[in-house]
């Protein structure tokens, strides 16, 4: 192992039973969990105010208020709804690196400072306890010196899982032995391995978009005084001591245990999963566990697995069960090797999809349709939230099988709290799923977590062996009616990145009004459903409405017959600078019809090509 040093070396502490004081030692980068695993290199980070004050300097005369302004404005843009996302390393092309080291410690501290507000009241004068763990990418030893000197900074006690999944970073504020206040997970989930970004939780669940923008607010303004040399930097602190503890362990533990306790085996208890071959695809990210401390403990065969070791450069295919190289290789390995089932996970495995035994992908809609089945089958009559890409033939499937749908905004986090809400106000929700593969579930604290959705179908597919059944899960959707077409396109937004987000309101928001003053004939804007929501999923009628983090609306198209061609969702993406257009077509051609309806009535009429790169819509619509 190699030593990290920073402006404020961190001192790593054995945890015994998380409680123990051995001897401090100098702290060493985690260990990344797996079969074999190792450091090649070693990193050393210095913050912008230790190098200035090293060398002698004095804040600029020019840093004034707009300077200091646009200093603030730097961390502030790093939100990204419910999390912290930016450009760790170089290499992007027009994408500075924003997302420093000292960006890590003042978030984190800010982070530490409100959680002690929020909890001031049940701890009193008690130390508050942090976990932090983090996905495999290159830039995340560094800025996890950094994030330990924050939150150390702020009072707290920091306890290192290293190598950690986000679902299990929340599991660390529940599981006996554990039981931290809060937790932080570093991770860009499935963006590129030059960007990193934080996401957190405290025992409530995950922090809301206004959460995390007091939360940056607060760091902004402690950026820029280290910025101009004000304050003490984290190199006027003392070394934070850091305790390591292995989590993951327990949380794959805990995940067997639901296996084995719900399939009940009425021959081989503790090994339910004898006789089944499941391929995992981790995408070199953190779900590798699932195949060695979960399935194979278990008595799974995962021969033909892909990808289990931790690689920061994501060397394969990125991790995201979206991916079509993702997909298309696990259906490889799936048939190559007679598997029953094949997983997928995105980076941090918060999210996942599956194969099934025939090869057919099931992610989307599709996935989303196998939940509702399962979860339907153990709750009749139970709602289920998805975001507004949904399609119709999954409102049809649902409601087939006695559940309810309500269509919401696009966000994992928008669909959680949605079902969080519904069920406060006295309608059962069970399940809250994106298309995109983030799923929660009431009876596993709202929380999205991609191994326990596919811990519910493996359970599933044992169950249906064991009752004699000749069909896989996929199976439990061959009634699904699926768009003849989909597809999406996205547009950049022209202008400086700073500008960015108004701009993409700009563009959002002359959809709509172009629709509503009958200058798009034709097109109708879609309500999504009645849970006190309506135009297009923005305006939420609730006496305590969740908070807007990106604008979005949908709407459809019908023929001069009233026939209707499609569906079109245009929202801001909360990642990237970018408009993206989701269309689904319930007609071959459809799509095509639709993105040249919008190219010549609504981009090039109204102008907003001014503020968005719609080259791809023109190249589609060709």
């Amino acid at each position: 192992m190699v030593t990290v040093t920073t402006s404020s070396p961190a001192i790593l502490q054995p945890c015994n039973k998380h409680a123990s004081r051995g001897a401090v030692v100098r702290y060493f980068p985690p260990l990344l969990w797996g079969r074999t695993t190792s450091y090649g290199h070693s990193v050393r980070t210095t913050s912008d105010e230790t190098e200035r004050s090293s060398r002698g300097l004095q804040p600029s005369p020019a840093t004034g208020a707009a300077a200091a302004g646009e200093e603030g404005d730097t961390i502030r843009r790093l939100q990204n709804g419910p999390d912290v996302r930016g450009v760790a390393l170089e290499g992007e092309m027009g994408r500075a690196v924003d997302l420093t080291p000292l960006a890590v410690e003042v978030i984190a501290e800010s982070f530490g400072e409100w959680l002690r507000e929020q909890q001031q009241q049940q701890l009193g004068s008690e130390e508050l306890r942090v976990s932090v763990g983090r996905d495999p990418r290159l830039s995340g030893p560094r800025l996890s010196a950094a994030l330990f000197a924050g939150l150390a900074r702020a009072g707290c006690a920091v306890f290192d899982m290293g190598l950690a999944t986000t679902p299990a970073c929340f599991m660390s504020t529940i599981l006996p032995r554990f039981n931290y206040d809060a937790s932080i997970m570093m991770t860009a989930s499935h963006l590129p391995y030059t960007r990193n970004g934080l996401k957190f939780f405290t025992k409530r669940g995950g922090l809301t978009s206004a959460n995390v923008e007091n939360i940056c607010d607060r760091a902004a303004h402690k950026y820029v005084a280290r910025k101009m040399g004000l304050g003490r930097g984290a190199s006027g602190m003392p070394p934070p001591v850091v305790m390591r503890v292995d989590l993951m362990s327990a949380y794959a533990q805990h995940l067997r245990d639901i296996i084995k306790q719900r399939v009940a085996h009425p021959t081989h208890h503790d090994t339910p999963l004898n006789g089944f071959k499941i391929i995992v695809n981790a995408g070199n990210g953190c779900g590798g566990f699932f195949a060695w401390d979960v399935l194979e403990k278990l008595g799974a065969d995962t021969t033909g697995s892909l990808h289990l070791q931790p690689d920061g450069t994501f060397p394969n295919h990125m991790p995201n069960p979206e991916d079509a190289t993702a997909m298309s290789l696990t259906r490889g390995a799936v048939l190559a090797h007679g598997a029953d089932l094949g997983v997928v996970f995105d980076t941090d495995v918060d999210r996942s999809g599956v194969v099934d035994d025939t090869g057919e992908a099931i992610n989307g809609d599709r996935l989303i349709a196998l939940m509702s089945a399962i979860v339907l089958g153990e709750h009749p009559g139970t709602m289920v939230v998805t975001d507004a890409r949904a399609s119709d033939g999954l409102t049809r499937f649902i409601e087939s099988r006695g559940g309810g749908h309500c269509l919401y905004r696009v966000g994992y986090r928008n669909v959680i709290d949605k079902g969080v809400q519904l069920n406060a106000e006295g309608v059962e929700t069970h399940l809250m799923m994106e298309t995109t593969g983030h799923g929660a579930l009431k009876e596993n604290y709202f929380l999205d977590d991609g191994a326990y959705m596919v811990v519910k179908i493996i359970i599933e597919m044992v169950r249906m062996k064991l009752a004699g059944s000749e069909g896989g899960v996929g199976s439990l959707i061959a009634d699904l009616e699926e768009p003849a077409e989909s597809v999406l396109l996205r547009m950049n937004i022209l202008g400086e990145t700073k500008y960015a987000k108004q701009n993409g309101i700009t563009v959002v928001e002359a959809f709509k009004k172009y629709i509503e003053g009958d200058k798009l004939s034709g097109w109708v804007l879609d309500d999504c459903g009645d849970c006190s929501v309506g135009e297009g999923c923005l305006v939420d009628t609730n006496d305590q409405p969740i908070d807007v983090d990106a604008y979005m609306y949908r709407a459809k198209l019908f023929h001069e017959n009233k026939r209707p061609v499609g569906m079109v969702h245009i929202r801001q993406s909360v990642h990237n600078p970018n408009i993206a257009l989701n269309m689904q077509s319930y007609v071959p051609g459809g799509c095509k019809s639709m993105a040249r309806d919008l190219y010549k009535r609504f981009f090039l009429a109204t102008g907003v090509k001014d503020f968005v790169d719609v080259s791809e819509v023109e190249k589609f619509a060709k």
